[in-house]
């Protein structure tokens, strides 16, 4: 049987690692990401996420050089997002160490680019990251663009989009949910799991080692967390123990 997966996420602002609180970036956590990172390859992650969430087009050269050093240090699967809006930063991620990207406003502004890095690199490769919000008339609707500009699609049909793109993974993530330290979007996580055949990726919303049991339980594949990670001795490696206290299939630590 497949184990599940606990995931490390790092969101990255102008080189420095940041706490998201619905998408916003304001509180500095770590000035060098290479700390939080060499912490987290110890600590019993099985694989890293790293986000470039600066609204600056131009931050991406800078973020691709901070992911060669990074990868350089992680000693487990790095997944790697935020600007990739074209083949030659997709390959540039790559060839500083990326296993996988994270590719979200692709898929909406032209899916026919995001199919051909699937094709070129393989759908475990691409990695959909969708972002989820609450609309003004209570439905869940996807956002694009750094979680700016609303789309027209619900989750489900998001997540069967993107599959037939060629997403071989989907991260999940609700802006709602993310820092209001009361675990996942639960219900919309279990519909999203429920309408795909890839893995799917729980995120937003950690604070208590029982949402990732939650999260487990839901459907998901792996449950990944962020802002929780950094402020607990030893962090990770509790969570990996808690998982394996409460009986979930995941890697011995």
């Amino acid at each position: 049987m497949v184990k599940k997966r606990l995931i490390a996420v790092l969101i990255i602002r102008d080189g420095t690692v940041v706490q998201s609180v619905k998408f916003q970036h304001t509180n500095v956590i770590h000035y060098d990401p290479i700390h939080a990172v060499e912490c987290f390859s110890q600590w019993a992650i099985d694989e890293l996420v790293v986000l470039n969430v600066s609204r600056n087009p131009d931050s991406a050269v800078a973020f691709a050089g901070l992911l060669e050093r990074i990868c350089a240090r992680c000693f487990v699967p790095v997944c790697a997002g935020g600007w990739v809006t074209s083949g030659d930063y997709a390959h540039r991620l790559l060839n500083s160490g990326a296993d996988k990207l994270a590719v979200n406003t692709l898929f909406h502004s032209d899916p026919d680019q995001a199919s051909a890095l699937a094709q070129k690199y393989g759908r475990q490769c691409i990695v959909a990251s969708m972002d989820v919000k609450v609309s003004a008339d209570g439905s869940p609707r996807v956002f694009v663009d750094r979680g700016r500009e609303a789309t027209a699609m619900d989750p489900v049909s998001w997540a069967k989009f993107v599959e037939s793109r060629g997403a071989g993974e989907i991260f999940f993530n609700s802006i709602d949910h993310d820092g209001n330290r009361k675990g996942y979007n639960v219900p919309v996580l279990q519909d999203v799991v429920a309408a795909v055949n890839v893995p799917v990726i729980a995120f937003g919303g950690v604070l208590e080692w029982r949402h990732l049991v939650e999260g487990l339980n839901a459907g998901a594949d792996a449950v990944a967390l962020a802002n929780r990670l950094h402020y607990i001795e030893h962090s990770a490696l509790k969570a990996k123990q808690y998982l394996l206290s409460a009986g979930q299939n995941v890697r011995q630590c």
